[in-house]
């Protein structure tokens, strides 16, 4: 770099500073300057008038969001001190504004790859609003520099230099980011007075960032424009037809006086370096047009320096703050931009894979931009499903929850009565007929259902979740972590008995803290061990041999084990195995079982935990079994607490799918609801209430009928997110009424008796107590209850007609017959209108018993008011346990009734809605991590079985087109 040029640089760094500090008051020059003959155009002067406006916008933006400043990034690969100069500049002026803007110096040595994964990281950045590649790139490697500004996202190109901006400048699209230099010419002729309407505009240089867009801002001002090059034959006397002349062409004092229309406005882009003796430096700035003799002719003339180049960074901060706004007026959107799907339902209605496949869901990372996700918070798995990241939860920490609302179902007949199809239509319907944000949230099916009699579970008909084929089978892996995490803590479990039972206390320690390289030392999670213990020593070679044992054993008694193995498939003959009959286990077996992976409580602290760290914390706190003094014994005790996190960390996050009409649905967790509490995440409820906005609706659904989904929903899992439920939607159908009635019994695959095809209204009216113990059941959580009877095309208008005025007499807040299977989320616009009406009650929702009450007070609690029980009776094993239990801390946990879910009593073959009866407590156990203990009323197989003939016999797969068949 020549010495004349770095005095340039100089000059050039000074100037702004100088001429034009934001509220410095040392300079406050006019727009325009009468001097001998043009009115000098003062850049300067302009530029800081727009810096002060835009410091005004910055402090309101302030007050509108706390602690919120624009962001730009300047990005700069080498060290030229051309590029320094400017660097400074821009950054001197943002600072001066209120602009967050940072300098991010890159080594020569980065590759292009390298280069454009940090713009994407830059891209997906919410704190950066505006990103200007410094260019030249002073790279020793190769390059392609339009790739990188290419690369920059069209919402961040504050330089207004990607094609994208460039094709919306061409087809007269302002909307976009302008080029800063032509913007900043275009805004000083606007401040010179004169009328660019119907002027002629000569535009000398055709330069990408300077002539062609210079040439394309002035044409959509309705100037007539014509545009020059070193090609143009007659150059002068073109110039001398223009009213407006912007020149750009990079030659010094090229364009004389005798170019110039007399009176015209002269806008002077260049900036060359000329030497002159005269001055101390040597050399002065010029343009590219000669200034004197453009004086004496034109009407107004930009200087060299202080007119384009001020007006350049002003225009380059005004684009940033644009940008912060637009983010801003995103952030307070209310209404998503939601396209909707339509529907076309069909009579006969097809099956639900026929409906599912004629309906061509959208781009799931379409929708996830619909509902305000930012790109980098979604991953996609393909381009139908997606994970959402939990950052979007501090993203949106400030803003207010949506309604919550809760669907329930009534005692359900072995066929279910559609309480997943309901939910799907209620929120087709707020969605995409109501127009209000609306989330689904599910919990994720186990594949045990879905390849056995049950079959799927997205929802039936014309509300569905799409595509059905991946949301009930793997998703996106979520169950088969559960899976490998609590078979990782089985196997450890056994694995530590094992070692104890077969070495001294010396050598078990040996193995378990051994030297590495001749260093000892023990893992995070051994420390905690130690700290448990009472030891506070940090060397393992300081330990006493009294100590050994305590650290290393662990002395689990085997009776006492409530841990076992899981797999997501029905399979009857893991009901009950023994384990180690290998003789490489030296005869040290046990009788033990396997569990469906969606009944491991690691599923439930999936669905309960509130962030990474809370899951941590839950998986370390599982009870795994007892040890011989009757202390339990954690999963942090044995040592598997990271790895049971790593193995989840990603299931942690909630999953992203559709609804049949386009609405968004999230898909997370799915513990039992007849062991476990029977709901979705708190994390995908949580996601959902934030990006509904306070004015929209997240419907999440509880497992089996209110008494035990529903009441788990309220007891344990709301108490847990601290959330309030706005309203309930109990689903109920004619047909289980009238099975409640005393109608025949309801068959999985055989035809249904006539009295549920026939209009029996004194059925229904037998069967009604149920319905209206489930009604009582929502009100005693202070809840508006809203019925949903949902209609079959055996039902008849009186037999909706009593149910409703039944429900309505029981205190039911409102009770409509929906038919969104057949139609849809048309079918169910007067239930979305209830659900409405209901949320602006005011929301007086309450818990139904304090955790300081006994646990078997909280059973009787639970039993008496939903079941209608009159007692709970424990056995003397559940007797014992409780006590124990108790006696080791775990007294203040919610409770978990697990019992039938086709009756209110224990015995599935009770119907009705009996009251009075003793409910049976035959065992009791803990699930500290999830944060309950289970209260088992009767056997409850924890595994299913497959029956004679599963849905496996229908399922196929398409060889020719990759199409999944016989799902249902």
């Amino acid at each position: 770099m020549s010495a004349q040029y770095q005095r340039f640089l100089k000059v050039l760094e000074k100037w702004p500073a100088e001429k034009s500090k934001v509220g410095s008051g040392e300079w406050t020059a006019a727009p325009a300057i009468k001097m001998s003959g043009a009115k000098i155009i003062s850049g300067t002067a302009v530029a800081k008038s727009i810096r002060e406006e835009l410091r005004n916008e910055v402090t309101a933006m302030g007050k509108q969001l706390a602690d919120f400043a624009p962001g730009l990034r300047i990005v700069q690969v080498g060290g030229r001190e051309d590029s320094n100069v400017y660097i400074r500049m821009k950054i001197k002026a943002a600072t001066e504004i209120g602009i967050d803007a940072a300098h991010v110096q890159l080594p020569r040595s980065i590759t292009e790859v390298e280069l454009l994964d940090k713009i994407n990281d830059l891209n997906e950045d919410p704190r950066v609003h505006g990103i200007i590649v410094q260019m030249p790139l002073d790279c020793d490697t190769t390059i392609d520099s339009h790739r990188i500004t290419d690369a920059v996202s069209p919402e961040k190109d504050v330089d207004g230099l990607h094609t994208v901006n460039e094709g919306r400048l061409a087809i007269g699209d302002l909307g976009g980011f302008l080029p800063c230099t032509p913007w900043g010419c275009l805004e000083l002729i606007r401040r010179s007075g004169v009328e660019i309407a119907g002027a002629r505009a000569v535009v000398l240089g055709r330069s990408k960032i300077v002539g062609t867009p210079a040439a394309e801002l002035l044409k959509w001002a309705n100037a007539t424009v014509t545009v020059c090059h070193s090609k143009t034959r007659n150059l002068e006397e073109i110039t001398r037809t223009a009213d407006i002349l912007v020149v750009g062409i990079g030659v010094a004092e090229m364009v004389k006086g005798s170019w110039i229309k007399p009176g015209a406005v002269v806008i002077d882009c260049g900036i060359n370096v000329k030497p002159d003796a005269s001055k101390a430096s040597g050399s002065k700035l010029v343009g590219d047009v000669d200034y004197a003799e453009a004086l004496q002719v034109a009407g107004h003339l930009t200087p060299v320096p202080g007119g384009v180049g001020p007006m350049t960074v002003a225009m380059l901060m005004k684009n940033t703050v644009r940008s912060a706004a637009r983010f801003l007026e995103r952030l307070g959107r209310s209404q998503w931009d939601l396209q909707t799907l339509p529907l076309k339902p069909l009579r006969p209605v097809p099956s639900d894979i026929v409906i599912a496949r004629a309906q061509k869901p959208k781009d799931i990372a379409v929708l996830a931009k619909e509902i305000g996700l930012e790109a980098r918070e979604v991953s996609l798995y393909g381009n139908k499903k997606a994970k959402i990241s939990l950052s979007v939860l501090e993203r949106l920490k400030d803003t207010e929850a949506g309604h919550y609302v809760v669907v329930a179902g009534m005692t359900p007949t072995p066929l279910g009565e559609g309480k997943t199809t309901t939910l799907m239509g209620l929120v087709q319907a707020l969605g995409a007929h109501k127009l209000r944000n609306t989330m689904a949230a599910l919990r994720q099916p186990s594949q045990g259902p879905t390849f056995g009699i049950k079959g799927g579970a997205a929802g039936g008909g014309y509300a569905q979740v799409i595509p059905m084929e991946e949301f009930n089978l793997h998703l996106t892996g979520d169950i088969h972590a559960v899976s490998a995490a609590n078979n990782l803590l089985a196997a450890q479990l056994d694995t530590r008995i094992f070692h104890e039972n077969t070495q001294k206390d010396k050598a078990l320690y040996d193995r378990l803290v051994p030297a590495i390289k001749g260093l000892r030392k023990f893992s995070p999670i051994q420390l905690r061990r130690l700290q448990k213990l009472g030891i506070t020593k940090t060397d393992p070679n300081t330990l006493t041999e009294e100590e050994y044992g305590p650290f290393a054993r662990l002395d689990i008694d085997p009776d006492t084990i409530m841990w076992e193995r899981v797999v997501d498939i029905n399979d009857r003959y893991l009901r009950t195995i023994t384990v180690g009959q290998s003789p490489t286990e030296k005869g040290i077996t046990r009788e033990t079982r396997f569990s469906i992976s969606v009944a491991s409580e690691i599923m439930a602290v999936l669905a309960l935990s509130r962030s990474l760290e809370d899951m941590k914390q839950r998986l370390s706190d599982m009870v795994v079994a007892f040890d011989k003094r009757g202390k339990p014994v954690t999963a942090d005790d044995l040592g598997v607490t990271g790895a049971l996190a790593v193995l989840l960390k990603d299931a942690l996050e909630p999953n992203l799918m559709q609804s049949l009409e386009g609405t968004p649905v999230l898909v997370h967790a799915g513990p039992f609801a007849n062991i476990a509490h029977g709901c979705n995440s708190i994390i995908a409820d949580e996601v959902g209430l934030k990006l509904v906005g306070k004015d929209g609706f997240v419907c999440t659904e509880a497992g089996f009928g209110s008494d035990i989904g529903m009441e788990k929903f309220c007891n344990i899992k709301c108490r847990t997110s601290g959330r309030k439920p706005n309203a309930m939607v109990l689903v109920a159908t004619v047909r289980a009424i009238k099975m409640h009635g005393g109608g025949a019994p309801v068959t999985p695959g055989a035809p249904l008796n006539k009295q549920y095809t026939e209009e029996n209204l004194e059925l229904v009216q037998k069967g009604l107590p149920n319905l209206l113990q489930h009604i009582e059941n929502g009100k005693a959580f202070g809840m508006p209850v809203v019925v949903s009877l949902n209609a079959h095309s055996a039902d008849t208008p009186a037999e909706h007609e009593l149910v409703k005025k039944a429900a309505l007499e029981a205190g039911a807040f409102a009770a409509v017959v929906s038919t969104h299977w057949a139609d849809g989320g048309a079918g169910a616009v007067e239930l979305a209108d209830a659900v409405i009406s209901a949320c602006e009650q005011g929301n007086q929702f309450r818990l139904l018993y304090d955790l300081e009450l006994p646990l078997v007070d909280k059973m009787n609690k639970i039993a008496t008011t939903m079941y209608g029980a009159g007692k709970v009776v424990l056995s003397p094993a559940a007797e014992e346990k409780v006590k124990r239990l108790t006696d080791a801390g775990f007294g203040n946990l919610p409770i978990c009734m697990s019992k039938v879910s086709g009756s209110f009593t224990g015995d599935a073959k009770i119907k009705g809605a009996p009251k009075g009866f003793t409910l049976d407590v035959e065992d009791v156990y803990v699930s500290a991590g999830a944060g309950f203990v289970v209260a088992m009323c009767g056997e409850v197989t924890k595994m299913p079985g497959l029956p004679t003939r599963p849905a496996i016999y229908d399922i196929d797969l398409n060889t020719e087109t990759g199409q999944i068949e016989g799902l249902f």
